[in-house]
């Protein structure tokens, strides 16, 4: 496992629990409410297999992460999150760089659509994925930081966006102004492990290092 693959899966599932009343509160005005809590459920678990995953390559933790995800979260999030770091844990190189990022975020878009039948502008988390895919395969300098930036700004953008699956589909126009909770996630996710691929070796936790 590289060195800092703890610190991002820390980082990355202790987000979710810190937002987990932020998560509730989008998915109260679009969907089953339940969001936050079963992310958390999710992020926990992951938490509670750090000793195991820190033994995996990273392939493998994906992997083990995605199944965690299906077998813990509720609703439909176990199955999209699940197929998300599955697919990447099948795709991603080791070791890891850019181009190879976005290869395998590519596949797991593409999987993702076919579970949910999903398309990019229809307020899910592909309209975060999709354009941090494309930044990625740019590539250039700042990349860490400008992912960061293309993911929360892509998930505030979902609030213009009409909601064509889900619960939220139901609401009708009212879904207009709310953030989509799953793209929220993605970003919140996607933010962490930048934040802390851009922070020095001496800023991360020294219990998380590998």
């Amino acid at each position: 496992m590289k060195p800092n693959t703890p610190d991002l899966i820390r980082r990355a599932t202790q987000t979710l629990i810190d937002h987990v009343d932020e998560l509730t509160a989008l998915d109260q005005a679009i969907g089953d409410g339940d969001h936050g809590l079963n992310m958390r459920r999710g992020a926990l678990a992951i938490q509670g297999k750090l000793d195991e995953l820190a033994g995996q390559s990273l392939n493998e933790a994906l992997r083990t992460m995605g199944m965690t995800c299906m077998s813990t979260i509720g609703g439909s999030s176990g199955p999209v999150f699940g197929t998300l770091l599955v697919t990447l844990g099948k795709q991603l190189p080791d070791p890891p760089d850019a181009a190879g990022l976005a290869h395998a975020l590519d596949a797991a878009i593409q999987a993702l659509t076919r579970l949910g039948k999903a398309q990019v502008g229809q307020k899910t988390l592909l309209d975060v994925l999709d354009p941090v895919q494309r930044l990625l395969a740019g590539g250039g300098q700042g990349l860490a930081e400008r992912v960061r930036a293309c993911a929360f700004d892509a998930a505030d953008a979902t609030a213009a966006m009409d909601a064509i699956k889900g619960r939220a589909s139901f609401l009708g126009d009212r879904a207009l102004g709310h953030v989509d909770p799953g793209s929220r996630s993605t970003a919140l996710i996607i933010g962490a492990i930048c934040e802390s691929l851009d922070a020095p070796a001496s800023a991360r936790p020294s219990s998380l290092s590998a």
